[in-house]
C-alpha cells in the first residue's frame, strides 16, 4: 500500500543496507558474562532446600500464618464486643469474661 516512489525508495533502501551479522567473538564473550553472572548469583543466594512441588512457598505460609492470626483476633474482638452488649442490655449485674491476652504482632 504505498506509492510507486515508495516502493522504490525501499527497494534502494534494502539493497544498500547490509544484513545485520553477529560478531561470533561477541556473542561468545555475552554467553560467558551470562554464565558468570548466574554463577555469582547462585553463590550469592544458594538454595538451602529444594522446595516440594506441593508445599506452599514461604512467602504464602507466612501470609497464611498472619492470615489464621487476623482470624484468631477478629474473633476474639467480635465475642468481646458481643459480651460487652450483652451486658449493657442486662445492666451492670452481668460480667464481661476476660479473654487471653493476644499476642503480638510486631
Amino acid at each position: 500500500m504505498g506509492s510507486a516512489g515508495f516502493h522504490q525508495a525501499l527497494a534502494a533502501h534494502q539493497a544498500v543496507v547490509p544484513p545485520s551479522r553477529v560478531d561470533p567473538s561477541i556473542a561468545e564473550a555475552v554467553e560467558r558474562q551470562t554464565r558468570a553472572m548466574r554463577a555469582l548469583s547462585r553463590r550469592a543466594f544458594p538454595e538451602t532446600e529444594q522446595a516440594a512441588d506441593d508445599a506452599p512457598a514461604p512467602i504464602e505460609q507466612a501470609r497464611t500464618e498472619r492470615r489464621r492470626q487476623a482470624d484468631a483476633s477478629h474473633a476474639a474482638a467480635v465475642r468481646r464486643a458481643r459480651a460487652e452488649r450483652a451486658a449493657r442490655e442486662t445492666g451492670p449485674a452481668a460480667v464481661v469474661p476476660q479473654t487471653a491476652p493476644l499476642g503480638r504482632t510486631a
